[in-house]
């Protein structure tokens, strides 16, 4: 029994330590791996097989709305990144630079691909003639580099994975309607799928992407009441089209500017969903992203006939989910405690009484709820509790939002909430950059979006000056 406890007992209680905990389930569910190259992360198979499903479905929902795929390289000459002054200012202090290659140093800095938007431009300002070519809905799924002080796995590291969107638009108002479609595809994805619940709404002029007009955010909320950024949508408006010369000839024959869009989400996900969604067990992943959402587990599997019937029951099962068997010679404490730790959505307990039985027995990894079910209707059952727990995991999720969601209407009370409370404040704000700076520099609390969908004027005035108020603005801190 000792041996059969040590793999829950590496991981520290989320109650004790929350950023331990994190590490311990990203390390003992095998997500990722520590390389020789500080911040860089080796995915491993459990890790990327999410990040693949990810990718699957978004992809999917992206091509929905016209989106086509395509590759940009790596490296940006130093002189391209330099022709959007704000662009390059903002991500000056990450950027990587390849100075040299082979034996020779180079006549330019190549920049390596922080982001891509001034590599869309130059390819832009070639390809884009006439109204005609307009719209270019284009996506990259590709890694970047930016040389973070501080990583953390999946949260922050030196090169992540992503996919980032370009496109441009004959019109400001087509610009806009992209902007605002992608981050809605981005929120549904996140709600029905990762069961993660979201807040839409717009960064303050503070936060927003370098170079961009306007950006929106869905932002979420960990367990530990700390906000996660998870996706952005940027509209760009005409300025780096300006920058780089991108027009088209326009059906009266006039030279326009293009309107471009930018968005981009990310492996960060990844820990959105363990810290959403986990317990001090391990991982508990939603099933409609799970890469394994059932694991069949023989019980005294030397027993003659138990895993001829395992295997019976598996192959039935992959018809309507994504399972394995676990056949190896551990014990069922053991097999157990790894089910618990991947996040696998269910597990199926089947013995030579079952057998006898002609049932088996289902366990919930969220609720550890067991239900025993006929062998004749397992297939049924599986697909109604993915379902069932896909909904209570959302729900559960959504109600701890709500709760931890509060009011400050001045400034005591802001800092009271910021010290005393774990979640998003509800705070009114003048519009003043300097009430920012204040609020991050004495609470390290920041602005998170001004919301789409709460406009409830909770005070006339700023949570920080006092002076007249402007927008509602969630603020929090932030991973």
């Amino acid at each position: 029994m000792a041996k059969e406890k040590k793999l829950v007992e590496a991981i520290t209680s989320m109650d004790v330590d929350f950023a331990q905990w994190y590490t311990d389930v990203v390390k003992k569910a095998e997500l990722i791996d520590y390389t020789s190259v500080k911040g860089c992360m080796v995915l491993k198979p459990a890790g990327y097989a999410i990040w693949e499903n990810i990718q699957k479905e978004l992809d999917r929902r992206f091509k929905e709305t016209g989106v086509e795929n395509v590759y940009m390289p790596l490296f940006i000459p130093e002189s391209l990144l330099q022709k959007e002054k704000d662009h390059v200012e903002g991500f000056a202090p990450e950027v990587a630079w390849v100075t040299q290659g082979g034996l020779n140093e180079l006549q330019e800095r190549l920049c390596v691909r922080p982001t891509s938007e001034t590599l869309f431009c130059d390819f832009y300002k070639n390809d884009v003639q006439s109204y005609r070519d307009l719209p270019k809905v284009y996506n990259q799924w590709c890694s970047v580099v930016r040389w973070e002080k501080e990583t953390r796995p999946f949260l922050r590291s030196r090169e992540f994975l992503w996919q980032e969107g370009h496109t441009a638009h004959a019109t400001a108002e087509e610009a806009e309607e992209r902007t605002v479609l992608m981050l809605n595809v981005y929120a549904d994805f996140c709600e029905e799928v990762l069961a993660i619940p979201v807040v839409r709404g717009q960064k303050t002029d503070k936060e927003k992407f370098a170079g961009a007009e306007a950006t929106y955010t869905i932002e979420a909320l960990m367990h530990d009441g700390k906000a996660l950024q998870s996706g952005t949508s940027h509209n760009f408006g005409d300025g780096f089209a300006k920058a780089f010369g991108i027009q088209y000839t326009d059906k009266d024959n006039q030279l326009r500017y293009v309107h471009q869009t930018s968005w981009g989400l990310s492996t960060r996900l990844i820990g959105a969903i363990i810290m959403q969604h986990g317990d001090d067990s391990g991982l508990v992943l939603p099933p409609r992203i799970a890469p394994v959402q059932v694991m069949v587990i023989p019980i005294r599997q030397q027993s003659e006939g138990v895993l001829e019937k395992a295997e019976e029951l598996r192959g039935r099962l992959e018809k309507v989910c994504r399972v394995k068997i676990d056949k190896t010679d551990k014990s069922p404490g053991w097999k157990f405690s790894e089910q618990e730790m991947r996040g696998i959505p269910i597990r199926v307990e089947m013995g030579p009484k079952d057998i006898e039985a002609g049932q088996c027995v289902l366990v919930r990894r969220d609720t550890r709820e067991k239900t025993v079910v006929s062998l004749e209707d397992v297939e049924n059952k599986v697909q109604e509790l993915l379902e069932q727990i896909q909904k209570d995991m959302f729900a559960r999720a959504k109600a701890h939002l709500a709760e931890s969601i509060f009011d400050a209407h001045d400034y005591e009370e802001f800092k009271d909430a910021v010290t005393q409370k774990a979640g998003f404040i509800r705070g009114m704000w003048c519009g003043e950059r300097a009430c920012e700076e204040k609020i991050k520099e004495e609470t390290t609390a920041t602005s998170r979006c001004m919301p789409f969908f709460d406009k409830e004027r909770i005070a006339g005035t700023c949570v920080c000056c006092g002076k007249p108020a402007k927008k509602l603005v969630y603020w929090g801190k932030a991973y």
